[in-house]
């Protein structure tokens, strides 16, 4: 397992250039006092030692086609002010130049250190049950399917599902919730999670390097990869800005010596100073340092979010569309009742719909087979089984094809049978209703219900107080997504297929930007047509690979909270272009002028650097007052 070093090491590592050249420095002034010639020396001995690092990276990057860089700006500048002998200028300049470089550095890792030091909550021993006995093993020997025993005051060394009894479990160093959480058997629990109470015994379903936290780590470490739009803006900015910044240094520097008989000594110096406040060292930390504290501060609260680009377009979100089952619902529908038709009893009707769905991983699937283990009917399993996306599902069972299907799909096969009274009855009240087929004549008719989220009906709340308009995409019948709209005040369309979830997106996108919330393949579509899409953390492989943002701890309470980081941190990288656009400008105006010297224009421009990086860090902490401060509740994200 990778190791990360702490941040009182890393303190160390950055800062120690700095603290080097601060005893330098005041050994050269005390000299001075004594002998202004061997202080001049010392001073430019500090130069060059300085600027060595500088000069290296500004070489570099030259090797690598980048030959306008703040590091080429400064190089020119520093050797500017030893041939005009500001020996002690230049000096201070290069020492301020190497101090804001180490604050920024410092800083921007702060965005990371909270959860690079998740990892520590790791263990790197787990104990394997194997054959019966257990057997201590490293945790990357680990795979899927494995079963392992954590006692309490032992942390999860991989997400798993807990199997046997209910458990506490504290989580606070993944969720901020300070109590203890009941969990159940079948539950999905993270790694890192502190077992409280009991022995627990759990079954392993992350492979090695992708758990809860290595997915944090890594969707942090990638960022870079998804740059804002803002972000690509500035950095195709800087590429031009620089040049133009060093030719108009050139030309202060030589055009009214030449043309004006102005002294050189004066005008080189006002360049030099121009050189070094164009450097554009605020302007192009400005938006990264606020997308990392961005994404750490979501991936804190559990909520994983693909780079700048995926945050910026969160920020812009007005419509939200939702899928129904296992997003706003908990997707652990059950089945209520069993309508056969005409010689078939409940139990055949069952085993014919277990054979085909055993192995699915859809709720309503999932729902029908533990029905048939509870009534102890065993079932074969069907072959050549195929999903029919947003219809059902159908397989074969001795020779004879069957297919669990939605009534309106099972309707258009067989339009003669007289059940289509129930399946309405059914679905008057509320209930989901899937049709089971043999050779396309119906067997019967399962009801099945799913329950609300508990966090749901506060989710939609918070997404209305934000200005969001929420709407229900489902492709159930219209009376159960209703059930479910009426109780969370939205709109809803139903009996909707992939392609008209799809469709329905370009609709709503047409007006203004729409995110997409689902879980499912089904979903998938959708979820890609809309401007940002959004998946729980149980949906499947698909869905998740889909999204560009995933609610790890499965709540819909992360999705107003991912919203409104993402509008702060829009709102600070506004701030830190505005800064740094409105500060170089006025320096540059005061440098031309000869108000300003170099000084003042490398503390202006390091200082820059320094407050935008810091003015990002403020998004990894909770606002004061927040309008979904419900939302930033510890005790709402468990």
């Amino acid at each position: 397992m990778k190791k990360f070093k702490t941040v009182s090491e890393k303190r160390t590592n950055i800062f120690w250039p700095v603290y080097l050249l601060t005893l330098l420095l005041l050994v050269a002034w005390g000299i001075g006092t004594v002998s202004p010639e061997y202080s001049r020396m010392l001073f430019i001995v500090i130069v060059l030692l300085a600027l060595f690092p500088v000069m290296r990276t500004a070489l570099k990057k030259m090797m690598g086609s980048q030959i306008f860089t703040i590091e080429t700006l400064m190089s020119t500048a520093s050797l500017g002010a030893l041939m005009i002998d500001a020996t002690a200028e230049a000096a201070v300049v290069l020492w301020l130049f190497h101090v804001g470089e180490s604050l920024e550095t410092y800083a921007t890792q702060r965005a990371r250190s909270g959860i690079s030091s998740l990892m520590s909550l790791v263990p790197e021993k787990a104990m394997l049950l194997l054959n019966g006995r257990y057997r201590e093993v490293n945790v990357s020997e680990l795979r899927p399917g494995d079963v392992i025993e954590v006692s309490p005051g032992g942390r999860l060394p991989t997400d798993a599902v807990l199997l046997e009894s209910a458990a506490a479990f504290d989580e606070s160093a993944l969720t901020g919730e300070s109590l203890p959480v009941e969990r159940k058997p079948n539950e999905i629990i993270l790694a890192g999670s502190l077992v409280v109470d009991r022995v627990c015994r759990i079954r392993v379903t992350s492979e090695p390097g992708a758990n809860a936290i290595d997915r944090i780590l890594r969707l942090i470490d990638e960022a870079d990869a998804h740059k804002s739009p803002t972000e690509r803006f500035l950095d195709t900015f800087s590429r031009y800005y620089t040049p133009v910044i060093a030719l108009m240094s050139i030309l202060v520097m030589v055009v009214p010596p030449l043309f004006f008989a102005q002294p050189w000594d004066s005008w080189v110096y006002r360049g030099l100073a121009l050189m070094l406040i164009g450097c554009p060292c605020a302007l192009v930390i400005s938006t990264p340092a606020a997308i990392t504290s961005g994404l750490a501060a979501a991936a804190r609260k559990g909520i994983l979010v693909k780079g700048g680009a995926a945050l910026e377009q969160l920020a812009k979100i007005r419509n939200i569309a939702m899928d129904k089952t296992g997003t706003l619902t908990e997707g652990r529908p059950t089945v209520v009742s069993v309508f056969c038709a005409r010689f078939v009893d409940e139990a055949q009707v069952l085993r014919m719909a277990a054979g085909v769905e055993s192995g699915s991983t859809h709720p309503l699937a999932k729902a029908i087979v533990q029905r048939a283990d509870e009534l102890s009917q065993s079932y074969p399993l069907a072959e050549n089984r195929q999903a029919l996306p947003g219809m059902g599902i159908q397989g074969e069972i001795d020779g004879m094809t069957i297919k669990v299907l939605s009534p309106t799909f099972a309707l258009l096969i067989d339009s003669e049978t007289d059940w289509s009274q129930e399946v309405a009855r059914q679905e008057a009240e509320g209930y989901t209703v899937v049709v089971v087929l043999k050779q396309n004549i119906p067997q019967g008719i399962i009801t099945l219900r799913d329950t609300l989220r508990s966090d749901a009906i506060p989710a939609m709340q918070a997404l209305r107080d934000m200005g969001i308009n929420c709407v229900m995409l489902t492709g159930d019948n219209s009376r159960a997504a209703a059930v479910i709209a009426d109780q969370l005040n939205m709109q809803y369309q139903a009996r909707l297929l992939p392609q008209h979830k799809v469709s329905a997106i370009y609709q709503m996108q047409k007006d203004s930007p729409t995110a997409m919330l689902g879980d499912g393949i089904n979903d998938a579509p959708a979820m890609r047509a809309a401007g940002a899409g959004i998946s729980m953390g149980s949906g499947t492989d698909v869905a998740l690979e889909t999204a560009d943002v995933a609610l790890t701890k499965n709540k819909l309470i992360g999705v107003p909270l991912v919203i409104e980081i993402a509008r702060r941190t829009r709102t600070v990288i506004r701030q830190n272009v505005g800064f740094s656009v409105g500060l170089k400008l006025v320096f540059l105006l005061t440098s031309v002028l000869g108000f300003t010297g170099l000084w003042v224009a490398i503390m202006a421009d390091s200082g820059a650097t320094v407050l935008v990086v810091f003015n990002a860090l403020r998004l990894l902490k909770s606002p004061d007052k927040s309008r979904v401060r419900s939302v930033n509740s510890p005790k709402e994200m468990v």
